[in-house]
């Protein structure tokens, strides 16, 4: 199957299809990505286990846990590694997603005014493509991060490619090998049998 075929079937964004376009496997597109985001929505949509994907969510969005600023943020990354590891409940994750939306709907009634906002919009991306496969804690804890850098303008753009590139290869690492398999099963096995 070629990426394009892939990315038609599980109604890709125009901007990834064009990308995955380019290449000739679905492998070398994947290799070559360059945003976290697909690849958390490609597997999010390919239905890739759950607490795996939590897990990488939470891994993608440490990557501004520096930024963030209230503790309930930090929690919720937590609650995502704990999660992935089987140690908390579906319940107690979505405890500590709330508490995380509360915590980014106070950062973002501050920062709204602020142009800023998009320092870190690479984790708040990550988060919102794989909301609705993957868990609140991520998507909550994301949010709060990307309301968090409000105040990171300097090099906004940069800084946001930058760390959509460094997501992307979280997602390799983590990703890659579930990722697959899935595609060889579910996708290209059923093309085998046309």
């Amino acid at each position: 199957m070629k990426p394009i075929e892939l990315a038609r079937k599980l109604n890709s964004c125009e901007v990834a299809a064009e990308f995955v376009n380019q290449y000739e496997t679905i492998e070398e597109a994947w290799a070559a990505c360059p945003r976290g985001d697909w690849m958390l929505w490609t597997a999010a949509k390919l239905k890739i286990d759950r607490r795996l994907l939590v897990g990488v969510l939470g891994k993608c969005a440490r990557t501004v846990q520096h930024l963030m600023k209230n503790p309930r943020s930090i929690a919720a990354l937590d609650a995502c590694d704990k999660y992935a590891a089987g140690e908390i409940s579906e319940k107690d994750l979505k405890a500590a997603a709330a508490a995380a939306a509360a915590a980014y709907a106070a950062a973002y009634a501050d920062a709204a005014a602020s142009y800023a906002a998009y320092a870190a919009a690479a984790v708040y991306d990550v988060a919102a493509y794989a909301a609705a496969a993957a868990d609140a804690a991520a998507y909550a804890a994301a949010a709060a991060a990307y309301a968090a850098a409000a105040d990171a303008d300097a090099d906004a753009y940069a800084a946001r490619k930058k760390n959509q590139l460094q997501t992307a290869n979280i997602c390799r690492e983590f990703l890659t090998a579930e990722t697959m398999k899935i595609i060889k099963e579910k996708y290209e096995q059923n093309a085998k049998n046309r």
